[in-house]
């Protein structure tokens, strides 16, 4: 199923997303039943797998009585709204990504083993949202699109052999980041941080749509130029290892946001170097998980 969360008289619902792209509207249709279904994404994805089998199954009985409408007529909004925790995010995970950054900022270790940092829950914004710039906090925007991966099961010590059972569905995340920031004195969480900054979205595919998460390709477009052009098969460490290797170390739960890396082609790298300006329309796709499409809007003083 794609899933989605729009608005609804100033309010966000969960819809799901039919295959002629009519939206049914799963926050209505549990206000109407007896049961006690979630009413938010959050809620869902709360349920874990068991979640994605109950909404396949009310939608099948009583969907058709609750189309909000087709979903390009709709306002989409970042499918989970406010994460419950920060993004989990992989560093260097692509190989040409790292030789594209040494050009840049010198000799980088390939590393033998993911390399994590976070996102401040505060950064997500919607996949058709504007993204603010100001040049007192930055003038060095970069893209840079990412599989994003949604848990839906609890677990420690998961195997490799296991690990997408644990996945609730999969998402399109671009990690915009504050170069400039980042990159001085080592602050990445700063610079990946900035407030309303990184698309999510716009929907959430479930697993049992993505057979293979390590054949999908990933673009990125800036004023309707390719940046971006990869697929995830080309990834370091897998999605399987990540989830295992993160559960080594802390539980994972249903609602964490596991943000992959990003391939070659970031505007840090390019020569000269390039940034998101004011007026710059960046958009970021992945395979089967929709188009994220956002402007760039000054908000300096």
């Amino acid at each position: 199923m794609r899933l989605c969360s729009f608005l609804s008289e100033g309010l966000p619902h969960v819809g799901v997303v039919d295959v002629d792209d009519s939206v049914i509207d799963v926050t209505r249709l549990a206000e109407l039943r007896s049961d006690d279904l979630p009413r938010t994404m959050a809620g869902w994805v709360e349920l874990g797998i068991d979640g994605i089998d109950m909404l396949g199954q009310i939608c099948a009985q009583d969907g058709a009585d609750h189309v909000a409408g087709d979903v390009g007529a709709l306002t989409l909004v970042a499918p989970m709204g406010r994460l419950p925790r920060n993004v989990i995010c992989v560093g260097v995970n692509y190989r040409e990504h790292i030789e594209e950054s040494e050009r840049a900022v010198g000799e980088i270790d390939v590393p033998d083993a993911p390399v994590y940092f976070t996102k401040d829950v505060r950064s997500i914004c919607g996949p058709f949202d504007a993204i603010a710039s100001d040049d007192q906090v930055s003038t060095q925007l970069d893209w840079e699109v990412e599989l994003a991966v949604i848990i839906g099961r609890r677990g420690r010590n998961i195997s490799p052999a296991n690990a997408l059972e644990h996945v609730f569905g999969y998402a399109v995340l671009n990690d915009v980041s504050a170069r400039d920031v980042q990159l001085s004195r080592n602050q990445w969480w700063k610079g990946k941080s900035i407030e309303g900054s990184s698309p999510f979205g716009p929907f959430i595919v479930t697993r049992d749509e993505i057979p293979d998460p390590q054949d999908l390709e990933l673009r990125c477009c800036v004023d309707g130029v390719e940046k971006q052009r990869s697929r995830t098969n080309l990834m370091i460490h897998d999605v399987a290892t990540l989830i295992s290797d993160l559960s080594g170390t802390l539980t994972l739960e249903p609602g964490d946001v596991i943000s992959t890396g990003t391939p070659a082609g970031v505007g840090l790298a390019r020569a000269p170097q390039e940034w998101l300006r004011p007026g710059s329309v960046l958009q970021s796709e992945i395979t089967g998980l929709g188009r994220q499409h956002n402007r760039v809007i000054d908000i300096g003083a």
